[in-house]
């Protein structure tokens, strides 16, 4: 379980295909805390790590996290918004993140207003996904609240400090993005369906 507030943001030091797979090694300042088995969100990506080398460590993508993610279009050189699992009875300063992605969005637009931002994104709506006004959304693992929600289109307004310490600074107009959306809504969601 993540919160969706990223604590460094990494670079991608090397990317090797394994069959459907692909191990991706990370350059990161919090290498030295981390442990084998340990879970890291990687754009919002739960990833394990396995294995670790002084300053950088190893995690590996499936086939259907590359499906579902934009982790198959990252190269050597990319940055990744990084976080460690949460520890139990820590404060909660997003919200519940599970690190499962649901699907990616594309950025659509992007705005710069009075010293903070707005992002807009586009996302097919027939995978049954909703936004809803000042719910929460997680894009690359960044939690955020959803302004100007539509059915296939919403929004959410960045801070100089969230644009600054995340991928956000470098994500143009036509970049894909990957979207988790709120757990309790989806939930609520799948319950009025079944009534």
């Amino acid at each position: 379980m993540f919160t969706g507030i990223v604590e460094e943001v990494g670079e991608i030091l090397e990317i090797k295909k394994d069959k459907g797979n692909l191990n991706i090694y990370v350059a990161a300042s919090m290498t030295s805390d981390l442990k084998i088995d340990q879970s890291v969100a990687h754009n919002g990506v739960c990833l394990t790590v396995v294995a670790i080398n002084d300053n950088s460590y190893l995690v590996t993508a499936i086939q259907e996290t590359l499906e579902k993610s934009n982790l198959g279009s990252l190269n050597a050189g990319d940055r990744v918004n990084l976080e460690r699992g949460m520890k139990l009875g820590a404060r909660l300063d997003g919200h519940l993140v599970q690190g499962h992605v649901d699907q990616t969005a594309e950025c659509v637009g992007v705005k710069e207003e009075n010293g903070s931002w707005v992002f807009t994104f586009n996302y097919d709506s027939a995978l049954g996904n909703i936004t809803i006004e000042k719910g929460s959304i997680t894009i690359n693992g960044v939690s955020l609240t959803v302004v100007n929600s539509e059915i296939h289109q919403f929004s959410v307004a960045i801070i100089p400090y969230t644009y600054e310490h995340t991928t956000f600074k470098n994500l143009k107009q036509g970049e894909t993005v990957n979207l988790e959306f709120d757990v309790i809504g989806k939930y609520v969601k799948r319950l009025t369906q079944m009534g």
